[in-house]
Formats: structure tokens, sequence, C-alpha cells
């Protein structure tokens, strides 16, 4: 953070009937000046749906190239079958990417334009696998207890084909009991665990010891399923694109057992400042890193670790990387159980580590106007590239608009000093004081908006609502970009 600011300074800014232009002044965190990369094609978050499905329906298709829902003949117990093989086959691949994309492979945040729609998907993902499993399950389990109950009659068995099996063959077939026993049991395990990964008041520390626990839980459904799998799949298509799914997630669990997750991109380093602002319930501290950063655009995150039995926990970063000056700012609000004990456990001196950076909000368009909407601690982003527009002008017209519920008067000084050097026209909306900020309100400051585009950092719900609000006035849904900074 750094820079003083009177409200009664912004002349431009619109909002004749707030008193935001007296001469009152309001605080906000800031951040310092950090480096650009080249631009990068976005891949929009309707396009990470579109993942989703195609994921899906590649698996289904190759399924039905494989077997059928219309066995031959069509019996309640003959499509229990089917069904039982082809929900597995859909859970244990969602699973599978899921379990790729928790080890963060750098790879793959241009394609899905940033880590944290990376997440996004391996949330969906671990949903449908939820679902598919439960469906599994109750089709295998359930029918057994129908049959115990008496309400179904199971069909008889039939005894061996009298073909002679292969070793291998033959190994897995006496493997089926174990498989179906240790699967169920599995089964049970990721119920829970998933279901506390949804729970957003279970403590982060918590769900971050317990997630990982997942990464075994999945190696154990791996054998259910390489056991139990139809053996003539394995020939066929969807063979191929499951046991190139089953290594690939294999390898990422086993990662993550070993803790091996960002370990290429992770430096060390000590808090060498820190500044406190109660006004905002914001802290800011600065980070000397040892050798090993390759730097960082604004508008990157990074995880940062000082206490190792908490774990990693991400950042925006708020400064501009100096290869001369290897250091890192970052500006954190009290938010949840951990952020709430950082201003007392946090010491200059303190060694920390640092994994990044990720995220691909970088601000690259093609667009002559831009305007960002940055609410509460969403503003760190913003305040970083405000500090490399200072040191690198661009030729693009930039309205901020900074919603904060909170007033710290050094913070806010502090980010006016930095949109005055960076010569962007802030709008500072202090919510008790100005009401909302409306999507209407937005558009009488820019009257130019439809030839901007928009980014957003802050409340998903605050973000959706502008979203759709602008799309609805003709805004091309490609010049709406948000942070999804939802890690869980």
């Amino acid at each position: 953070m750094n820079a003083t600011v009177n409200c009664g300074t912004l002349r431009q800014c619109p909002f004749h009937h707030l008193s935001f232009l007296s001469d009152r002044k309001v605080a906000i965190p800031q951040q310092a000046n950090q480096a650009e990369v080249p631009p990068k094609g976005h891949f929009k978050l309707k396009y990470i749906k579109v993942t989703f499905w195609l994921l899906l329906l590649l698996l289904s298709g190759a399924w039905l190239f494989a077997d059928t829902f219309i066995p031959t003949p069509f019996s309640y117990f003959s499509f229990r079958t089917v069904f039982t093989q082809y929900s597995g086959i859909i859970a244990i691949g969602s699973m599978s990417v899921a379990m790729l994309l928790a080890v963060r492979p750098k790879w793959m945040e241009q394609p899905l334009n940033g880590l944290d729609k990376m997440y996004r998907l391996h949330k969906w993902l671990g949903i449908t696998a939820l679902i598919f499993a439960t469906l599994h399950w109750w089709w295998a389990q359930g029918t057994k207890w129908m049959v115990r109950w008496g309400w179904l009659q199971r069909p008889e068995r039939h005894g061996p084909s009298g073909e002679a099996l292969s070793q291998l063959e033959q190994w897995l077939h006496d493997q089926r009991g174990t498989a179906e026993s240790v699967g169920e049991w599995a089964f049970y395990a990721a119920v829970l665990l998933i279901a506390l990964a949804l729970i957003k008041w279970f403590p982060y520390h918590l769900f971050r010891k317990t997630h990982k626990w997942l990464a075994a839980v999945y190696l154990v459904l791996v054998y259910h399923s390489l056991v139990l799998i139809k053996s003539e799949y394995w020939s066929q298509p969807i063979g191929w694109v499951t046991a190139l799914l089953l290594l690939c997630g294999t390898i990422s669990a086993l990662l993550v057992l070993a803790g091996r997750v960002g370990k290429k991109c992770t430096v060390k380093g000590n808090i060498s400042a820190l500044e406190s602002y109660p006004g905002v319930k914001v802290i800011e501290g600065r980070i000397q890193l040892s050798e090993g950063w390759k730097g960082h655009s604004p508008g990157q995150f990074a995880f940062v670790t000082s206490k190792t039995t908490e774990g990693a926990h991400p950042y925006t970063i708020a400064s501009a990387w100096n290869p001369d000056d290897p250091s890192l700012t970052f500006i954190v609000k009290s938010l949840g159980d951990w952020t709430s004990q950082l201003r007392q456990s946090l010491k200059v001196g303190t060694p920390v580590s640092v994994e990044g950076p990720y995220g691909c909000f970088d601000f690259n368009d093609d667009q002559p106007r831009q305007i960002w909407i940055g609410a509460g601690i969403g503003i760190t982003p913003f305040i970083a590239k405000m500090k490399h527009l200072a040191q690198f002008p661009g030729k693009k017209e930039i309205d901020l608009f900074h919603v904060t519920r909170d007033y710290d008067e050094t913070a806010i000084g502090k980010l006016t000093e930095d949109a005055r050097l960076a010569k962007v026209r802030l709008h500072l909306i202090v919510t008790p004081r100005d009401g909302r900020l409306t999507p209407e309100q937005i558009r009488a400051a820019v009257p130019e908006w439809y030839s901007a585009s928009l980014w957003f950092c802050g409340p998903s719900a605050f973000g959706s609502t502008l979203r759709k609000d602008f799309l609805k006035h003709g805004l091309p849904a490609k010049h709406f970009h948000q942070e999804l900074f939802e890690m869980r």
C-alpha cells in the first residue's frame, strides 16, 4: 500500500449524487509494481464449461462405442450390469482429471485461462465424480440389499464358460471380491472428504490436510477400476482413454502424497517489512526472496506458506517484479480463520516459502478502454497493474471503481496516489456512505462503456450480477473478465 488521496481531488468522478466528491478522505489498501507478460488468448469461463461437457461426452461416446444402455435381453439386472460400468467409468474419469488439475500443472494454465479456472473445473469434476460414484454404488450395493429384502429376485448365475483364462485374466478374476470390498469403503471415504471440501465453514487448515487424503482414496479406486472394468473394454477406445486418465491420475496422486505439488516453482524468503491498516483490517507484507523466482506479471497470485502446519494460502501479488530487488508485496485482509491470526503471528524476519506465480488475469485485450471493478480486497490486482502503468504507461483509457465497506485514511491515500501516477480515473464507493455500486452507475460514469472491457475482482455474486447486466445491455461476453479467486 502506498499513497494518500483526498476524494475532493477526483473531479472527473461522475457520481455527483454521492458524498463521494467531498473533501473527506477515504482508505484503501495498495500494492507495488509488477512486470507484464506478452498478451495471450483468454479461454473464458464458458469454455471451461465446454471443456467439462466435452470430457463427459468423450467418455460417454467412447463407452457407447463399446457397450449399450439397452442390452439384450433387457432386464433390471442386465441394465444394472452396463450402468455400473458406465457410471464407474464417468466417476473414475472425472476424478482422474480432477487429480491432474490438483497438481497445478503450469502447461494447462494458458489453455484454461488461469489456475482459478482450473480449480473451478476441479470442483465441478469432483462433484460429478461424487454424483456418478453414488449412482454406481447404489446400483451395485443397493441391488444386493433389495435382493436381501425380497424386493428383487436375482437371476440364476451361469457357471464358468469353460474358456481358459490367461494368467492376467485369472488374477483379475480372483481379485474381484477384494476390489469390490475396498472400492465400497473407498467410496464412503471419498463421500466424506468431498463433502468436507464443499462445507465452507470447515477450517481451511483441516480442509487442506483431509483433502490430501483423497489422493490415497483415488489410488484404491484405481485398483478397483482396473480389476472390475470389463476386460473387453481395454482393447477399444474407451479402454485406451480410461487407461491414459488412470495413468495421469495415478502419477498426480503420487505427487500429491509425496508433497511435490508446486515444488519446481517454490522459492524461500523472509518477511522484510510489515504494515497494518486497521481501518480496513488489512496487513501489507514485503517478502525478500532468495534466488529462483522467475518474475511475474500484474494480476498474478502466489501460494505463501508462513506456518507449515497451516499450509499454503493464495494471495495476489501486489508488487512489480524488479530483478535487482527480488521481493514481493502481499496485501492480506482478515477474512477467515487463518488470515484473522496473521497480525499476531507474522513478524519481520519470519521465514516463508512462495509458490508461483499463477493466474491469467493479465489486463491484455484489444479494447481502447478498460473498466476495472475491485470490491474489497479484490482491489489488489488493480493496484498491482497501476504500479506497472506508473513505470510503463499505456494508451488505454481506464476507470477504476473501488467498492469498500471499511475505511482507512492512509490506505485510501495510497490508492489515490497510485491512480494519479498511473493516469487511472478512480471512483471510490464507500458503501455505508454511498450505497452499493450498480451497473447503471458504472454506465453513467463511463458513457463509452460499450467500447471498453470490464475486469472484475471481488465477491463472485457481485461479479455475476454485473456480468449478467452488462451482457444484457450488449457487452460481448469475451469483454467481461472475472477472477475466480476461490480455491476450494
